[in-house]
Formats: structure tokens, C-alpha cells, sequence
């Protein structure tokens, strides 16, 4: 998309290792790179005041300044330093499934804390149309692109310092219909949230996969 620079729009763009902080600093548009993700910050001329739009960006042109929207700022996994976004999740997901002939309908993603039990790490729940026939290979390629695409979570996955091996949980079909139907969000306008930075609609997902009921909500 094209950015309009004459229309009553200051545009202003925040780093996402900056979003959440108290004091975060943001850039101005001559200050901006390409492939670097932004929080998009907007104040107008009819009043609007440092609105954060609640997208994350990246340009793709800086000549001029087009730029392409890469998720939301409320779905992300930066548990670690990763800074895994959902654009990175669904690249990696179409790698896995182009290279093992699946097809998934729906995933969600949250991290795995540090622990006496081991590292950090992220877990998935998946519902596919088509399964693998190799779930192990189906792990190994998503991880693979996730670190060819992001060089934070490849930092991080670095001889498993940080990062553990992804966590795969295949869930039955309509799991997350159900899930969604137990919040009353079915219906078109609602979406699986595909990346978290907490474990709370993770745990919620597969404890009704467990149980086989609704969750309290």
C-alpha cells in the first residue's frame, strides 16, 4: 500500500522491541527500513493523537514509501527475544504443508516458559484438512523456515540455548469452532488469534481437546 504523505497524516513508526514499553520510542519516515517491523502510529489534522493502529507493517519500498500490512500487534511471540509475528507463522506453515502435501484449517501458537524441566519453546495447536504423514517432518520444516525468515528466532533456536524444538498438539476437527462458540465469537467476524504471548488461549484450546467440553468462561 501506497502511503499517502499530503493528506493531513503524521505517520510515526514504533519498533516492535519498543511496543509495551513505557517510554516507547518511534521513528519518523525518513528514519525507517526495509523488512523491519513496525507498530503504525497516526495523529491527523481533524484530531486524531498518536493512534496506534493496531498493525504491525514493513516497508517495502522506500521510493516510494509503499508498505504491506504483517499482522496484529496483540498476536505476536516475543517471550524470548524471537519476535515472531504472525507473517512468519503463516510462511512457515505454507512451507510445511507445500513440502509435506498437508493442509491445515486452523493453528494457534504460545510460548513455553523456562522451567527445572528444560528450555523455552513454542507450542502449537493444529486442526488439518489433511494431515501429514509425517507429523516429525512436518515440526522440522516449519521450524526451519521460521528460522530462515527471522533471524531473532534463529539467534534463539541456536543449538537449542533458548529455544527447545517446536511443540506440536494435532487437534481433532472443529476443536476451535467449539472453542470459539464457548466465548459466543462463531461467525466470520471472529478469528483463532494464531500467535500469543501468553499461554492463555493456548491452555483454554487444549484443555477442551482434553476434556472434550467447553471451557469456562
Amino acid at each position: 500500500m501506497l502511503l499517502f504523505l499530503n493528506h493531513g497524516i503524521f505517520y510515526e513508526f514504533m519498533p516492535m522491541s519498543e511496543y509495551g514499553q513505557a517510554h516507547p520510542e518511534t521513528l519518523q519516515l525518513e528514519e525507517v527500513a526495509l523488512g523491519v517491523n513496525y507498530a503504525l502510529v497516526v495523529s491527523t489534522n481533524s484530531g486524531l493523537w498518536r493512534y496506534i493502529v493496531g498493525d504491525t507493517i514493513q516497508f517495502v519500498s522506500l521510493n516510494p514509501y509503499r508498505i504491506r500490512v504483517t499482522g496484529r500487534l496483540k498476536h505476536f511471540i516475543n517471550a524470548f527475544g524471537e519476535e515472531v509475528i504472525v507473517d512468519n507463522a503463516d510462511a512457515a506453515v505454507a512451507q510445511a504443508c507445500k513440502q509435506t502435501g498437508a493442509v491445515v484449517s486452523d493453528y494457534t501458537a504460545a510460548p513455553i516458559y523456562f522451567s527445572d524441566q528444560g528450555n523455552g519453546g513454542h507450542e502449537w495447536a493444529i486442526e488439518f484438512d489433511q494431515a501429514p504423514s509425517d507429523l516429525t517432518l512436518f515440526t522440522e520444516i516449519l521450524d526451519k523456515r521460521l528460522q530462515e525468515i527471522n533471524s531473532d528466532y534463529e539467534a534463539k533456536r541456536y543449538k537449542n540455548m533458548a529455544l527447545s524444538m517446536p511443540r506440536l498438539n494435532v487437534l481433532p476437527s472443529g476443536t476451535f469452532n467449539h472453542w470459539l462458540k464457548s466465548k459466543g465469537k462463531l461467525g466470520g467476524q471472529h478469528k483463532i488469534p494464531r500467535l500469543s504471548n501468553d499461554r492463555k488461549f493456548l491452555e483454554e484450546i487444549l484443555q477442551m481437546h482434553e476434556f472434550g467440553q467447553p471451557v469456562n468462561q
